[in-house]
């Protein structure tokens, strides 16, 4: 009966997902969707959806990098077919896609002299 409440992607890989977020150099603020999570290196925990979240970074003396980390289509959510109520509740819930990749390496760039 739960899985007929659930989605196959939201029961067995869930609705959010550890991204690991580095940056050269490292020790710059991360920020998702205007929150503040840490700094790097760090895996940061995201939201699953269709569209990715904004990730800013940013480290004094260096311009700000603001990046979606990309998401595709979880393949576990293919063991909704037999019902259609599961696929409705992945799409809500993001469950029926993930990050891929899971892990992002962004160089962060000095401002130019004479800033």
């Amino acid at each position: 009966m739960m899985i007929c409440l659930t989605g196959c992607g939201t029961l067995f890989t869930g609705t959010t997902q550890s991204v690991q977020i580095n940056s050269v150099p490292s020790g710059a603020s991360i920020q998702v969707n205007g929150i503040d999570r840490g700094q790097t290196p760090m895996p940061v925990t995201l939201k699953k959806g269709s569209t990715g979240q904004m990730v800013t970074l940013s480290k004094d003396g260096y311009e700000k990098n603001s990046f979606v980390p990309q998401t595709c289509f979880n393949g576990i959510a293919l063991l909704n077919t037999i019902f259609p109520l599961p696929w409705i509740i992945d799409a809500c819930t993001g469950a029926m896609y993930k990050y891929d990749p899971d892990s992002y390496n962004i160089q962060l760039n000095k401002y130019a002299s004479g800033r």
